[in-house]
């Protein structure tokens, strides 16, 4: 690498590095405050900063190293995304058997979907710089989405077991039986990314259209191109959500149509 190259990328690193300090310690006075409210939020806000801070660092080392890398290589490290993904949002749904798998499925049926109709339609490029920080805005999302609906499910019929229970007892089918529960974990996953595109471009602009008319894009343009991305978004947040949930009630009943969804302490008692 030339010297003047190698001292513009140290340069950026080192400016980079003092503005993460200085977010760092704006985190750190907002934790103290809470903190003096006596709502303690310090350890899990010390790993969550470590730990977002050296993933991205990473993130950027292998981008860096592979920014022109083939599709399957971009692909590849899209699937890793979704493994860590359904991890993490399996965490969240105790309880419910096969979580990690069902919320894999949900995942990858959500955003795979979404991320193959963008690039077959051109909207996205197979470029690995613009597919893999793309695409893995729609997994994220599509993590959240799954676990919010998956956790919203489980909650219900926990919450509603004595209904549940008599349905089936009455003769219905568990599908029916729970189909209220199913609906309403649908749209409580859906409901955050239909406020985000009702309140695009007037309560925020989001980072990709900021990005791109920096970088010299027509605004126009670049709002358009956020939009189909908000877009994108709320259908891979609808298909994983009803993906998972649909995953979900078969997992809450046996094989003889009994509920065997109870809340974590009963399973474990």
């Amino acid at each position: 690498m030339p010297s003047d190259l190698s001292n513009a990328v140290s340069g950026e690193i080192a400016l980079g590095l003092a503005q993460a300090a200085g977010a760092i310690i704006l985190c750190a006075a907002v934790v103290a405050l809470c903190a003096w409210f006596s709502v303690h939020v310090e350890r899990e806000a010390a790993i969550s900063i470590a730990r977002g801070l050296v993933q991205m660092v990473l993130v950027g080392m292998v981008l860096a190293a592979l920014l022109h890398g083939s599709l399957l290589i971009g692909a590849l490290i899209l699937v890793a995304m979704m493994v860590a993904a359904a991890f993490t949002a399996a965490r969240r749904l105790e309880g419910l058997r096969g979580a990690l798998p069902l919320c894999f499925c949900a995942i990858a049926a959500g955003s795979g979907v979404v991320i193959a109709a963008m690039i077959a339609t051109g909207t996205l490029k197979s470029d690995i710089a613009v597919l893999v920080p793309v695409g893995s805005m729609v997994i994220g999302n599509a993590m959240n989405a799954c676990a919010q609906a998956a956790e919203r499910f489980r909650a219900d019929v926990i919450a509603r077991i004595g209904e549940v229970e008599t349905g089936l007892a009455l003769g219905a089918d568990p599908a029916v039986a729970v189909a209220p529960q199913v609906k309403s974990a649908v749209y409580a996953s859906l409901l955050p990314r239909l406020d985000t595109l009702k309140s695009l471009g007037l309560v925020w602009i989001p980072g990709v259209m900021a990005g791109m008319m920096v970088s010299g894009a027509s605004p126009i343009y670049a709002g358009i191109y956020q939009f189909v991305i908000i877009a994108m978004i709320l259908a891979a947040s609808g298909i994983t959500g009803l993906v998972v949930v649909l995953l979900a009630r078969t997992r809450a009943f046996s094989p003889a149509a009994q509920l065997i969804l109870r809340r974590p302490e009963a399973t474990k008692s």
